[in-house]
């Protein structure tokens, strides 16, 4: 759930409403952009750009999972999980079913901290362990990891815990 708030800006204000439409229109712009032949969907500024868009305002820790195909392209995204301002439980066995569902090669994962701190936890350090493994057993890669936390993203990969 987002947060409702009136945003002001130089020429006046502007209500929630008129902010979610915008917000959606981008989302839908950049979800295209990333479904087109040939964009992959890895750790690229538009993917990041996109988790922000999709998860920077809950009030609520969410796991997302964002299904690839062989050549990084986006097949399906979803949110598997939902929890509190500061968890969520995350069971490796539903990632897998759903990432076989999807007949996926890759998965990123992706969560979101309320909290304001992208600093992953011990648990989220060790879930992310726990899901790659899982994954592995059925030749799935996991390109990485990422925690939204308003407008920052920290990636997994990228501070090699991956």
């Amino acid at each position: 759930m987002l947060r409702q708030e009136y945003h002001l800006c130089s020429g006046g204000q502007i209500n929630y409403a008129s902010t979610q439409r915008t917000v959606k229109r981008a989302l839908t712009l950049l979800d295209r952009h990333l479904r087109e032949t040939g964009v992959a969907f890895t750790s690229t500024q538009a993917a990041r750009d996109w988790l922000k868009l999709k998860m920077a305002g809950l009030e609520r820790e969410e796991f997302m999972v964002l299904y690839l195909n062989q050549q990084n392209q986006l097949i399906a995204h979803e949110t598997l999980f939902a929890g509190s301002i500061s968890s969520t439980e995350v069971h490796p066995r539903e990632v897998v079913k759903r990432a076989l569902y999807f007949n996926a090669a890759a998965v990123i994962l992706a969560h979101n901290h309320p909290s304001g701190d992208t600093t992953p936890s011990q648990a989220d350090k060790t879930i992310t362990q726990r899901l790659v493994q899982a994954l592995q057993l059925v030749d799935i890669r996991v390109p990485d990891h990422l925690i939204v936390c308003g407008r920052q993203i920290y990636s997994f990969a990228e501070h090699g815990l991956l």
